[in-house]
């Protein structure tokens, strides 16, 4: 005969049961990080073979200068001053420029894992002039080199560039040179070198095809930079320092379209400098867009602003296998509360170990959906491992309870559980409104449950146990 234990001795020793098993729910935590580390690994492995996240930038011309600069230094102990001359870069953009990026995505798969690829087909036309007031940039015409001009295109992934790679400055095609690209795509891309020995107000032309994978970013530079993409990807994200209005996207089921206008006044860049802005932050992960974001608009940090369109998954399983499990301690929380209520209220006696056994089942739930969504999908693994921890805690109830008719409100409770969950994982904006009423809701229904509970004596007598049932 199992030993009687006051009502709360056998609260404290259910309430130390659902701490230890947090401990596991952590491995299963880590479990969902480690394959989701995997994840990504393999989709960089698809990559590798065709190209990462591309980030472009339309042409800048690079135009070198010369400049007297006057140094000091010792020679025989005293200080010598010469005058040298030095040559450097200055960086034209564009008064306005125009992208057209025509983006075909194709999903690739490597064992169990999916990775977004794509082709670009991308164009565009630019139109750069010399301002008429080169001295409040520091320097004179007389100054400039125009006859050793470069045009740069910048590409962050130059290995996604294909051969019918086109530049046509002033309706002349040049041929194009890797490499010296620019410093917003991290120095990677393409540039031709020609004779601006003119100084007229000159036109350029470009067209590439372009591979890349997940995400595809643009650069914005000069007075004014307008952006097209087109895509039959139906699930975009767009995301980084400028989004397109509402007025200038759509997004159906057969892909999305969107526009970009942005203005040097946005960008707070002139149009000709000294030195380029460094490489935009572009991350793959979605929590660390606010971040990133805050970094690109903080003044004075050297780095470019850019638009990214990132081709996500509609489904991000991994993201909410991971919110689920921090759900985890309200599914051990409310079915032992549930056997707690039987013990005390209507006389079953349940065991620690009966406790433990119950809260590994909770847990092996969180395991099974990790294992099946990765091979099935989220909705069918979440089905299949739901209803298999319901039937199999259900049918262990009825032994631990001793009446199938306790079991069955284990398992109605264990269905209403995992059916707000789902919810909840689907409705992210209203988890913590639900959740809360749920708690409140438990809370009333344990003190009504318990309000003629003696907590400190040794439980109730066989005969009130009775007249509960």
């Amino acid at each position: 005969m199992r030993s009687r234990r006051s009502p709360s001795m056998k609260l404290l020793f259910a309430t130390l049961i659902g701490v230890a098993l947090i401990i596991p729910l952590v491995f299963v935590y880590a479990l969902v990080s480690d394959r989701q580390h995997q994840a990504r690994v393999a989709q960089d492995s698809i990559a590798s073979g065709w190209a990462g996240a591309q980030v472009v930038t339309g042409p800048v011309l690079v135009i070198p200068y010369t400049e007297e600069r006057v140094t000091t230094e010792m020679v025989d102990g005293q200080k010598t001053t010469r005058t040298v001359e030095t040559r450097d870069e200055l960086f034209l953009a564009p008064e306005r420029q125009s992208i057209d990026t025509e983006i075909d995505p194709e999903v690739k798969e490597r064992a169990i894992y999916k990775s977004v690829i794509y082709d670009i087909a991308a164009q565009g036309q630019a139109r750069f002039a010399l301002p008429a007031d080169l001295g409040k940039y520091g320097v004179t015409a007389g100054q400039l080199i125009l006859g050793e001009a470069e045009v740069r295109l910048g590409i962050s992934d130059p290995r996604g560039l294909q051969p019918d790679a086109r530049l046509k400055v002033a309706g002349k095609n040049l041929p194009l040179e890797p490499g010296k690209g620019s410093a917003s795509s991290g120095g990677s891309g393409v540039h031709a070198n020609f004779d601006w020995s003119e100084g007229k107000p000159l036109d350029v032309e470009w067209s590439y095809s372009l591979r890349g994978s997940r995400s595809i970013s643009v650069v914005p530079r000069g007075k004014e930079t307008v952006w097209t993409a087109r895509s039959s990807w139906p699930h975009p994200s767009f995301v980084g320092s400028f989004l397109p209005g509402d007025e200038d996207r759509t997004i159906s089921d057969d892909g999305f379209e969107a526009r970009w206008s942005i203005s040097n006044l946005a960008l707070g860049e002139t149009v000709l400098t000294k030195a380029e802005p460094t490489m935009p932050i572009v991350s793959d992960n979605p929590e660390e867009d606010y971040r990133v974001a805050m970094v690109e608009d903080r003044g004075g940090t050297g780095i470019s602003k850019a638009a990214t369109i990132r081709l996500v998954e509609p489904v991000d399983l991994y993201s909410r296998v991971d919110r689920s499990v921090k759900y985890g301690f309200l599914f051990i929380g409310f079915t032992f509360l549930a056997f707690l209520m039987f013990d005390v209220v209507a006389g079953a006696s349940v065991a620690s170990a009966e406790y433990l056994l119950t809260g590994a089942g909770l847990i092996l739930f969180f395991v099974m959906l990790l294992a099946f969504a990765e091979m099935l999908g989220f909705t069918i693994a979440y089905v299949i491992a739901s209803g298999a921890i319901i039937g199999l805690l259900t049918s262990y109830s009825a032994a631990v309870l001793g009446s199938w008719k306790r079991a069955q409100v284990i398992g109605a409770l264990l269905v209403g559980l995992y059916a707000v969950l789902y919810v909840l994982l689907s409705l992210e904006a209203w988890s913590l409104v639900i959740g809360s009423i749920l708690l409140f809701l438990a809370l009333a229904g344990v003190m009504f449950a318990t309000r003629n509970i003696d907590w400190s004596g040794v439980g109730r007598s066989e005969e009130q146990a009775a007249e509960v049932n």
